[in-house]
């Protein structure tokens, strides 16, 4: 699978995981002390969904687009107003956006991006914000390199892979391996493409397996996940997720099932390993 977002930014796999996204930082700010946000990669941080890229596929269309354009009880308002904020559609925010515009005075955010272009955007992006580092490099070795964070005892790591791989499930299990070896307080957010169940299904065992504790995975499908040559869904696997979350996030994915074009959308919840 190739996965270059601007092709797809704002499309409902963008949607699930930023109003996941949210509903953490929001948790992580209900208390004062400061907190770190670790983007292993973390693209270009703004796309305009109205230019060349998005509009080859157009799939924003059916995914921000909508949300935007009418009421959608049950999706956060948060999400939908810092979407506004950053100017969407010609300025739809990525993930390191977002959690920029969610960081409070304390609160500093470290990205990486690997792509030499991708990584002098995302460097425009934030000229000039003192809590906002970029890194040009690997996000799986920045697990090592930058865990845990020096700035806060709490924090989250969001571990979003281009899924360019055919190993990129495996690789996905050892970086969150790593980044809990080395942050194990941390909360630790990883996405993932649903195309069918089997790498899935083989996924969730491999974390299973990890030793890890309290893990959870929430995903959307906008249709049943039969065909392999097409993204049906996405996941995001927490770990040590927030008090409340798994609740919250379930009812704002239920809502986001509505963008099924046919009605066969579904949202649920899976406890992998018990706290």
């Amino acid at each position: 699978m190739n996965y270059r977002h601007a092709f797809h930014a704002g499309n409902f796999a963008d949607c699930m995981k930023h109003v996941l996204l949210v509903l953490i930082l929001q948790a992580l700010a209900r208390k004062p002390a400061a907190f770190s946000v670790l983007d292993t990669h973390a693209g270009i941080g703004r796309y305009n969904l109205t230019g060349e890229q998005a509009g080859r596929t157009g799939e924003w269309r059916a995914g921000i687009g909508r949300l935007l354009e009418s009421a959608a009880p049950g999706v956060p308002d948060a999400y939908l107003d810092l979407v506004r904020r950053a100017g969407a559609p010609a300025a739809y925010p990525g993930s390191p956006l977002i959690a920029a515009m969610m960081l409070r005075p304390q609160d500093r955010l470290v990205c990486c991006e690997l792509h030499p272009e991708d990584s002098r955007a995302l460097r425009a992006v934030f000229a000039g914000n003192p809590q906002v580092s970029v890194h040009a490099r690997d996000g799986y070795q920045a697990l090592g390199a930058l865990l845990p964070p020096r700035e806060a005892k709490r924090g989250l790591v969001l571990i979003d892979p281009p899924f360019e791989q055919p190993d990129e499930f495996a690789r996905l299990a050892a970086g969150i391996a790593t980044a809990h070896r080395r942050f194990a307080t941390g909360i630790i957010a990883a996405w993932y493409p649903i195309k069918n169940r089997a790498p899935v299904r083989a996924f969730r065992d491999s974390l299973r397996d990890s030793g890890i504790r309290d893990i959870v995975a929430l995903e959307l499908t906008l249709r049943p996940p039969l065909d392999p040559a097409r993204l049906n869904g996405s996941g995001l696997v927490v770990v040590n997720p927030p008090y409340g979350f798994v609740e919250q996030g379930l009812s704002a994915l239920r809502a986001l099932a509505h963008l099924s074009p046919d009605g066969t959308g579904e949202a649920g919840a899976t406890r992998i390993a018990g706290e």
